[in-house]
């Protein structure tokens, strides 16, 4: 992929709220899987944690903790360790790590014409509970994920971003 690649996919990729019963090609889930696997995480300890669902028991699940699927036929739960994670003695890098695979599967998903929305809106506890996780294991994200239905598009709100001068300070 050449760099005018890469910019077309972080350009292209929004959060799709309605998406179309049609199923993900294993081959595509394996590569958007395999994005997260080489993520960087801090010291390498890799802390992450996906369960892949996609099963009605799974999804019905997800429906229980959120309701925030749009009727994705997959949800990616991406979780950490924290006792795997790098932990000091005031901060621990489980929740960063774990952001950071999801982003780089988000936008491998992009790239596979797969559409996607990440969910922060669910239940922990409740998440937790479903899924019987362990209590080292803290979910961060939900994403769902799949093709979006024809009619699905952008909220307004993605194309407005703030000027660089607005964010970025040069010291």
């Amino acid at each position: 992929m050449n760099k005018d690649d890469f910019e077309n996919v972080i350009k292209r990729r929004y959060s799709v709220r309605s998406f179309s019963d049609k199923k993900l090609e294993e081959d595509k889930i394996n590569k958007i899987l395999e994005a997260g696997r080489i993520a960087p995480t801090a010291k390498n300890l890799q802390p992450q944690l996906i369960y892949v669902i996609t099963s009605s028991k799974g999804l019905d699940k997800i429906d229980k903790v959120s309701r925030c699927r749009y009727n994705a036929p997959l949800v990616m739960l991406v979780c950490s360790n924290k006792d795997i994670a790098y932990n000091l003695e005031d901060y621990s890098t489980y929740e960063m790590d774990a952001t950071i695979v999801a982003v780089h599967m988000m936008l491998e998903a992009t790239y596979l014409d797969v559409g996607s929305v990440w969910v922060e809106m669910f239940d922990n506890k409740k998440i937790k509970e479903e899924f019987n996780l362990d209590k080292n294991i803290e979910p961060i994200c939900l994403l769902c994920m799949g093709y979006a239905t024809s009619d699905s598009k952008p909220s307004n709100m993605h194309f407005t971003k703030k000027d660089l001068k607005d964010i970025v300070r040069y010291v």
